[in-house]
Protein backbone atom coordinates (compact mmCIF):
# COMPACT_ATOMS: atom_id res chain seq x y z
CA UNK A 1 0.00 0.00 0.00
CA UNK A 2 1.53 3.70 -0.98
CA UNK A 3 1.09 6.13 1.76
CA UNK A 4 0.96 10.16 0.53
CA UNK A 5 -0.72 13.00 0.32
CA UNK A 6 -2.70 14.48 -2.71
CA UNK A 7 -2.48 18.21 -2.23
CA UNK A 8 -4.13 20.03 -4.74
CA UNK A 9 -2.81 23.81 -4.47
CA UNK A 10 0.89 24.65 -3.78
CA UNK A 11 0.48 26.39 -0.75
CA UNK A 12 -1.01 23.32 0.71
CA UNK A 13 1.60 21.32 -0.83
CA UNK A 14 4.11 23.38 0.83
CA UNK A 15 2.24 23.10 4.32
CA UNK A 16 2.99 19.22 4.05
CA UNK A 17 6.13 19.18 3.28
CA UNK A 18 7.00 21.44 6.27
CA UNK A 19 4.81 20.01 8.93
CA UNK A 20 5.79 15.92 7.83
CA UNK A 21 8.83 13.81 6.86
CA UNK A 22 7.47 13.32 2.93
CA UNK A 23 9.29 12.82 -0.43
CA UNK A 24 8.33 14.95 -3.35
CA UNK A 25 6.71 12.41 -6.38
CA UNK A 26 5.72 13.94 -9.52
CA UNK A 27 5.30 11.72 -12.58
CA UNK A 28 7.02 8.87 -10.31
CA UNK A 29 9.02 7.57 -13.33
CA UNK A 30 12.13 6.66 -11.41
CA UNK A 31 10.31 6.49 -7.69
CA UNK A 32 7.98 3.99 -8.86
CA UNK A 33 10.92 1.74 -9.66
CA UNK A 34 12.79 2.24 -6.73
CA UNK A 35 9.27 0.75 -4.68
CA UNK A 36 10.95 3.09 -1.43
CA UNK A 37 9.43 0.81 1.87
CA UNK A 38 7.86 2.72 4.45
CA UNK A 39 7.92 5.89 2.89
CA UNK A 40 4.98 8.40 2.84
CA UNK A 41 5.12 10.77 -0.34
CA UNK A 42 4.07 14.25 -1.68
CA UNK A 43 2.14 13.69 -4.85
CA UNK A 44 2.13 17.15 -6.54
CA UNK A 45 0.62 15.51 -9.94
CA UNK A 46 -2.93 17.82 -8.97
CA UNK A 47 -0.95 21.10 -8.25
CA UNK A 48 -1.68 23.01 -11.61
CA UNK A 49 0.38 26.11 -10.13
CA UNK A 50 3.67 23.76 -10.99
CA UNK A 51 2.26 22.89 -14.46
CA UNK A 52 2.60 25.99 -16.37
CA UNK A 53 5.06 27.51 -18.86
CA UNK A 54 5.23 31.17 -18.44
CA UNK A 55 7.26 34.13 -20.32
CA UNK A 56 8.48 36.99 -18.49
CA UNK A 57 11.00 39.92 -19.18
CA UNK A 58 14.23 37.34 -18.24
CA UNK A 59 13.31 33.90 -17.87
CA UNK A 60 11.41 31.31 -19.64
CA UNK A 61 9.82 29.64 -16.83
CA UNK A 62 8.91 26.01 -16.55
CA UNK A 63 7.01 24.73 -13.66
CA UNK A 64 8.33 21.14 -12.19
CA UNK A 65 5.32 19.67 -12.61
CA UNK A 66 5.49 20.41 -16.45
CA UNK A 67 5.38 16.94 -18.22
CA UNK A 68 8.49 16.48 -21.30
CA UNK A 69 5.67 16.10 -23.63
CA UNK A 70 3.81 19.00 -22.41
CA UNK A 71 7.06 21.01 -23.08
CA UNK A 72 7.73 19.47 -26.36
CA UNK A 73 4.47 20.97 -27.51
CA UNK A 74 4.80 24.23 -25.91
CA UNK A 75 6.49 26.81 -28.49
CA UNK A 76 7.96 28.75 -25.28
CA UNK A 77 10.47 26.33 -24.44
CA UNK A 78 13.82 26.49 -26.39
CA UNK A 79 14.70 24.18 -29.32
CA UNK A 80 17.62 22.74 -27.66
CA UNK A 81 15.81 21.77 -24.74
CA UNK A 82 12.92 19.97 -27.11
CA UNK A 83 15.68 18.11 -28.84
CA UNK A 84 16.97 16.64 -25.46
CA UNK A 85 14.30 15.86 -23.86
CA UNK A 86 12.52 13.87 -26.70
CA UNK A 87 15.02 11.46 -26.24
CA UNK A 88 13.93 10.53 -23.08
CA UNK A 89 13.05 6.89 -22.75
CA UNK A 90 9.61 6.51 -24.94
CA UNK A 91 6.37 8.02 -25.36
CA UNK A 92 4.71 7.05 -22.10
CA UNK A 93 7.95 7.95 -20.16
CA UNK A 94 7.95 11.42 -21.55
CA UNK A 95 4.08 11.51 -20.76
CA UNK A 96 4.26 11.12 -17.24
CA UNK A 97 8.14 12.62 -15.97
CA UNK A 98 8.36 16.02 -14.84
CA UNK A 99 11.03 18.97 -14.89
CA UNK A 100 10.99 18.77 -11.85
CA UNK A 101 11.73 15.11 -11.06
CA UNK A 102 14.67 15.26 -13.26
CA UNK A 103 16.22 17.40 -11.56
CA UNK A 104 15.27 15.73 -7.71
CA UNK A 105 16.40 12.35 -8.77
CA UNK A 106 20.63 14.32 -8.83
CA UNK A 107 22.01 12.10 -11.47
CA UNK A 108 24.15 13.52 -13.81
CA UNK A 109 22.59 11.33 -16.65
CA UNK A 110 19.69 13.57 -16.61
CA UNK A 111 17.98 14.99 -20.28
CA UNK A 112 17.30 17.84 -19.57
CA UNK A 113 19.33 18.84 -16.65
CA UNK A 114 22.17 19.12 -19.08
CA UNK A 115 20.61 22.18 -20.95
CA UNK A 116 19.74 23.35 -17.35
CA UNK A 117 23.31 23.49 -16.93
CA UNK A 118 24.57 24.88 -20.44
CA UNK A 119 22.04 27.43 -20.42
CA UNK A 120 23.19 28.21 -16.98
CA UNK A 121 19.64 28.01 -15.58
CA UNK A 122 18.20 29.09 -12.40
CA UNK A 123 15.92 27.34 -10.42
CA UNK A 124 13.44 28.57 -7.67
CA UNK A 125 12.82 26.72 -4.66
CA UNK A 126 9.85 27.23 -2.28
CA UNK A 127 9.00 26.06 1.62
CA UNK A 128 6.46 28.24 3.57
CA UNK A 129 9.53 30.52 4.95
CA UNK A 130 9.64 31.77 1.10
CA UNK A 131 11.65 31.11 -1.88
CA UNK A 132 15.27 30.69 -3.04
CA UNK A 133 16.75 31.12 -6.40
CA UNK A 134 19.78 28.89 -6.61
CA UNK A 135 21.81 27.96 -9.94
CA UNK A 136 21.79 24.80 -10.74
CA UNK A 137 24.94 23.95 -10.68
CA UNK A 138 25.08 24.84 -7.35
CA UNK A 139 22.03 22.72 -6.79
CA UNK A 140 23.95 19.97 -7.90
CA UNK A 141 26.26 18.32 -4.95
CA UNK A 142 27.09 15.39 -6.00
CA UNK A 143 25.53 12.03 -7.02
CA UNK A 144 21.90 11.87 -5.54
CA UNK A 145 22.96 15.21 -2.97
CA UNK A 146 21.00 18.50 -4.02
CA UNK A 147 20.60 21.62 -2.25
CA UNK A 148 17.11 21.14 -1.24
CA UNK A 149 15.56 21.52 2.34
CA UNK A 150 13.88 19.14 3.78
CA UNK A 151 11.00 21.50 3.79
CA UNK A 152 11.29 23.16 -0.20
CA UNK A 153 9.92 21.84 -3.09
CA UNK A 154 11.74 22.83 -6.82
CA UNK A 155 9.11 25.12 -8.18
CA UNK A 156 10.05 26.19 -11.78
CA UNK A 157 13.21 25.85 -13.93
CA UNK A 158 14.12 29.45 -15.02
CA UNK A 159 15.76 29.52 -18.71
CA UNK A 160 17.17 32.54 -19.99
CA UNK A 161 15.43 34.17 -22.52
CA UNK A 162 17.91 34.50 -25.12
CA UNK A 163 21.22 32.52 -25.69
CA UNK A 164 20.27 29.05 -26.70
CA UNK A 165 19.28 29.45 -30.66
CA UNK A 166 22.89 28.33 -31.87
CA UNK A 167 23.72 25.04 -30.09
CA UNK A 168 25.18 21.39 -30.85
CA UNK A 169 23.58 18.59 -28.38
CA UNK A 170 24.48 14.71 -28.78
CA UNK A 171 23.69 12.14 -26.84
CA UNK A 172 25.62 8.53 -27.22
CA UNK A 173 23.99 5.77 -25.97
CA UNK A 174 24.15 1.89 -25.96
CA UNK A 175 21.01 1.78 -28.74
CA UNK A 176 19.54 4.26 -31.33
CA UNK A 177 16.48 4.74 -28.49
CA UNK A 178 15.55 4.50 -25.61
CA UNK A 179 19.13 4.52 -24.11
CA UNK A 180 20.15 5.86 -21.20
CA UNK A 181 23.14 8.02 -21.55
CA UNK A 182 26.77 6.72 -22.00
CA UNK A 183 28.17 10.71 -22.40
CA UNK A 184 25.57 13.39 -23.66
CA UNK A 185 27.12 16.95 -24.78
CA UNK A 186 25.45 19.97 -24.77
CA UNK A 187 26.87 23.61 -26.15
CA UNK A 188 25.85 26.91 -26.98
CA UNK A 189 27.72 29.86 -28.93
CA UNK A 190 27.38 33.19 -29.88
CA UNK A 191 28.85 36.37 -32.03
CA UNK A 192 28.03 39.99 -32.05
CA UNK A 193 30.46 42.00 -34.45
CA UNK A 194 33.03 39.70 -35.23
CA UNK A 195 33.36 38.56 -31.58
CA UNK A 196 32.57 35.89 -29.29
CA UNK A 197 30.32 36.38 -26.47
CA UNK A 198 29.74 33.21 -25.20
CA UNK A 199 30.56 29.62 -25.77
CA UNK A 200 29.27 26.94 -23.05
CA UNK A 201 30.09 23.61 -23.22
CA UNK A 202 28.62 21.09 -20.88
CA UNK A 203 28.96 17.01 -20.32
CA UNK A 204 26.41 14.70 -18.68
CA UNK A 205 26.38 11.31 -17.88
CA UNK A 206 30.56 11.37 -17.18
CA UNK A 207 30.36 12.10 -13.57
CA UNK A 208 28.85 12.84 -10.16
CA UNK A 209 27.36 16.19 -12.08
CA UNK A 210 27.36 17.41 -14.68
CA UNK A 211 30.49 19.01 -15.91
CA UNK A 212 30.92 22.59 -17.31
CA UNK A 213 34.01 24.75 -16.46
CA UNK A 214 33.02 28.72 -16.95
CA UNK A 215 37.01 29.63 -16.62
CA UNK A 216 38.25 27.63 -19.41
CA UNK A 217 35.26 28.89 -21.86
CA UNK A 218 36.18 32.34 -21.06
CA UNK A 219 39.63 31.70 -22.77
CA UNK A 220 38.05 32.01 -25.89
CA UNK A 221 35.21 35.04 -25.10
CA UNK A 222 36.20 38.53 -27.00
CA UNK A 223 38.31 36.14 -29.72
CA UNK A 224 36.88 36.46 -33.36
CA UNK A 225 36.31 33.11 -34.57
CA UNK A 226 39.91 33.10 -36.32
CA UNK A 227 41.58 33.69 -32.82
CA UNK A 228 39.74 30.79 -31.65
CA UNK A 229 40.67 28.56 -34.29
CA UNK A 230 44.03 28.99 -33.87
CA UNK A 231 43.51 28.18 -29.94
CA UNK A 232 41.56 25.31 -30.86
CA UNK A 233 44.20 22.55 -29.51
CA UNK A 234 45.34 24.64 -26.14
CA UNK A 235 41.42 24.71 -25.82
CA UNK A 236 40.77 21.27 -25.86
CA UNK A 237 43.82 20.02 -24.24
CA UNK A 238 42.64 22.49 -21.44
CA UNK A 239 39.64 20.46 -21.03
CA UNK A 240 41.36 16.98 -21.35
CA UNK A 241 43.35 18.06 -18.45
CA UNK A 242 40.60 19.18 -15.96
CA UNK A 243 38.11 16.47 -16.49
CA UNK A 244 38.37 13.43 -13.91
CA UNK A 245 35.49 10.93 -15.32
CA UNK A 246 33.93 8.02 -13.86
CA UNK A 247 33.45 4.41 -15.02
CA UNK A 248 30.25 3.50 -15.76
CA UNK A 249 29.13 0.93 -18.29
CA UNK A 250 32.09 1.78 -20.35
CA UNK A 251 35.60 2.84 -19.42
CA UNK A 252 36.51 6.34 -17.94
CA UNK A 253 39.08 6.31 -20.87
CA UNK A 254 36.23 5.70 -23.72
CA UNK A 255 34.52 8.83 -22.25
CA UNK A 256 37.07 11.19 -21.80
CA UNK A 257 37.56 10.19 -25.85
CA UNK A 258 34.30 10.91 -26.64
CA UNK A 259 33.75 13.89 -24.72
CA UNK A 260 36.92 15.81 -26.47
CA UNK A 261 35.30 14.45 -30.15
CA UNK A 262 32.13 16.17 -29.00
CA UNK A 263 33.95 19.37 -28.20
CA UNK A 264 35.81 19.44 -31.45
CA UNK A 265 32.69 18.73 -33.32
CA UNK A 266 30.98 21.88 -31.40
CA UNK A 267 33.92 23.84 -32.33
CA UNK A 268 33.71 23.11 -35.83
CA UNK A 269 30.15 23.62 -36.41
CA UNK A 270 30.65 27.52 -35.92
CA UNK A 271 33.71 27.49 -37.53
CA UNK A 272 36.13 27.12 -34.53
Amino acid sequence: MVNGYAPKTLQEALEIRAAHDVVPYAGGTDLMVENRPNVTYLFLNKVQELKQVVVDDNYIRIGSGVTFTEAIANENVPQLMKEAISRIAACAIRNAGTFGGNLGNGSAKADSVLINFVAGAKLRLLSVKGERIVDVDKFYLGRKKLDLGSDEIIAEVLLPKTGLENYYYEKVGGRNALAISRVSFAGVFEEKDGKITNVAAAFGAVADTVLRYPDIEAMLIGKTVEEAKAMKADYIKAYSDRMVLTRGRVSAEYRKTVCMNLLGEFLTKFGI
